[in-house]
C-alpha cells in the first residue's frame, strides 16, 4: 500500500507542458501584419502602382499622327450686307408723308419720306427776297454808274474840243506873232488858254480812269455778294429739298423708324440702306487674340456641304464684353440661298500650314492641361502616365511637342473618374 501511495505521489510531480502562443501573443501579431499590410499599400500607390479596371467602350482611343497643321480658332458670324447707309435726318421736322414701307427695294433718288417744317421754309421766303432786293439794287446801282461814266466821258469830248481849239489858236497865233501881224500880248493870251486846256485835258483823263477803276471795283464787289446771297439762296433751298428723304443708293429699306404725325429732330436716324450687290460677315474674337487678328487673315466655313473661304477686311479694335469685331468678305463666290442675319461657324486661322505631330482634342486636357496623357500599350491591354507637351490648337487637334511618337495611341476622352491612378486596365 505503501509503494502505492509513493507512485501516486511521483505522479503528482510529472510537470505540465506549456502552451507555444497565447492569445495575447497572436493579436500582437496580426496587428503587426496589418500594419505592415497597409504600409505596403501606401508605398505601392504613392509609388505610382495604383490601377483600375475600365472598359474600351466607354473611352476614347485615338492615334498619334504626323499631318498638316494650322492653328485656328472657332468664331461666331453673322452674315450683312455688304455696305450699309443710314438715312438721318438732314433737318428736323413732322413727318406729313410716307411714300414706301419699311423692306421696300429702291433706286437711288426714290423718295421714302416727306418732313415740314415750317420755320426752314420761312427762312427760304425771306432769302428769295433779300436776294430779288439785291439784285434790284445792284442793277440801280450799275444804272447810276453807267450814266455818270457816260457824263464823265462827255465831259472829256467837252475837254478835247476845247483843247483842239485852243491848240490850233496858238499855233496860228504864234505864226502871226513872228510875222508882226498880231500884238505879242493876243498870243501870250492864247498861249495861256493852250495850257489851261491841256491841264484839264490831263485832269479829265486821270478823273476818266479813276471812274473807270471805280465803277469796276463797285461793281465787282457788287457781284460777289450777290453770289454769296444766291449760294445762301441756293444752299437754303437745298436744306427745304432735304425735307423729301430720298434713297442715296440702290438697295433695300430696311429699320425705319417714322410714323405720320411724328416729329424728327435733326440728326436722327430714320433708318437704313441696305446694299444687295454682295454680303459680308461681321465675326465676334474674344479679346485674348487681339494681338494675332489682322486684315487680309482668312477663315473657312461649311454651307450646304461646300467650304467657302473669307478674308478679314476691317478690325474694329473697340473692345465690348470682352470681344472685339472683325468684317470679312468672301474671296470667291458667295454661298447660294444665304441670307442676311443668318449664322456662320467660322474657323479663323491664326498661322500658315506645316507638318506637325497630332492628336485629336478631347476631354482629357481639362484634366491634365495638356502636360500628361494615357498611353496605351502596344498589346491595347493597359494604358499608362507619359509626360507630354503641347503647342498650339485648332479647332480639331492639339500639335503635339514632345512625348508621343507616331502611331501611338493614347486616350483622349475625359478622365473625370480616374482620380491619381497611374495605370488603367483596359477591358473589352
Amino acid at each position: 500500500m505503501l509503494s502505492i501511495i509513493e507512485n501516486q505521489y511521483h505522479s503528482m510531480d510529472i510537470p505540465l507542458e506549456k502552451k507555444r502562443f497565447s492569445t495575447k501573443m497572436i493579436m500582437t501579431i496580426a496587428g503587426a501584419v496589418v500594419l505592415i499590410a497597409l504600409i505596403i499599400y501606401v508605398i505601392l500607390a504613392s509609388s505610382g502602382g495604383s490601377k483600375l479596371n475600365v472598359e474600351k467602350e466607354r473611352i476614347s482611343i485615338n492615334t498619334a499622327t504626323q499631318g498638316v497643321f494650322q492653328e485656328n480658332i472657332p468664331v461666331n458670324g453673322i452674315i450683312l450686307p455688304i455696305t450699309t447707309i443710314y438715312l438721318d435726318a438732314l433737318e428736323g421736322g413732322r413727318v406729313e408723308e410716307k411714300f414706301v414701307e419699311d423692306g421696300a427695294v429702291m433706286k437711288k433718288g426714290d423718295p421714302i419720306l416727306r418732313l415740314s417744317n415750317t420755320d426752314l421754309e420761312l427762312s427760304l421766303v425771306n432769302q428769295e427776297t433779300q436776294v430779288y432786293n439785291l439784285l434790284t439794287q445792284m442793277q440801280i446801282s450799275q444804272n447810276a454808274a453807267r450814266t455818270n461814266t457816260i457824263n464823265r466821258v462827255n465831259q472829256f469830248t467837252d475837254v478835247e474840243s476845247n483843247l483842239i481849239e485852243a491848240k490850233r489858236l496858238y499855233d496860228l497865233n504864234k505864226g502871226l506873232v513872228e510875222k508882226g501881224v498880231i500884238a505879242r500880248q493876243e498870243f501870250i493870251q492864247a498861249e495861256n488858254d493852250y495850257n489851261y486846256q491841256k491841264e484839264r485835258m490831263r485832269l479829265s483823263k486821270e478823273i476818266l480812269k479813276q471812274d473807270t477803276l471805280s465803277v469796276r471795283q463797285e461793281s465787282g464787289q457788287a457781284q460777289n455778294s450777290y453770289a454769296r446771297t444766291r449760294n445762301a439762296l441756293e444752299l437754303m433751298r437745298r436744306k427745304v429739298a432735304d425735307l423729301i428723304v430720298r434713297a442715296p443708293v440702290d438697295g433695300q429699306l430696311t429699320s425705319l423708324d417714322a410714323e405720320i404725325g411724328q416729329s424728327k429732330n435733326k440728326g436722327e436716324r430714320l433708318g437704313q440702306i441696305d446694299v444687295l450687290s454682295g454680303f459680308k460677315v461681321r465675326a465676334d474674337i474674344d479679346e485674348h487674340y487681339i494681338s494675332r487678328i489682322y486684315n487680309g487673315q482668312t477663315g473657312s466655313f461649311e454651307f450646304n456641304g461646300k467650304s467657302y473661304t473669307l478674308e478679314i477686311k476691317k478690325v474694329f479694335t473697340q473692345v465690348t464684353n470682352g470681344r472685339f469685331q472683325v468684317d470679312m468678305q468672301f474671296t470667291q463666290e458667295i454661298p447660294e440661298g444665304i441670307r442676311r442675319g443668318q449664322t456662320l461657324q467660322i474657323r479663323l486661322a491664326l498661322s500658315q500650314e506645316k507638318q506637325a505631330m497630332l492628336i485629336p482634342k478631347g476631354g482629357f486636357f481639362q484634366q491634365t492641361g495638356g502636360n500628361w496623357i494615357f498611353k496605351v500599350s502596344e498589346d491595347g491591354t493597359t494604358a499608362y502616365k507619359v509626360d507630354i507637351r503641347l503647342g498650339s490648337q485648332n479647332t480639331e487637334y492639339y500639335e503635339v511637342l514632345s512625348g508621343l511618337q507616331p502611331g501611338d495611341k493614347v486616350i483622349t476622352s475625359s478622365y473625370d473618374n480616374y482620380g491619381d491612378v497611374q495605370e488603367l486596365v483596359l477591358k473589352e
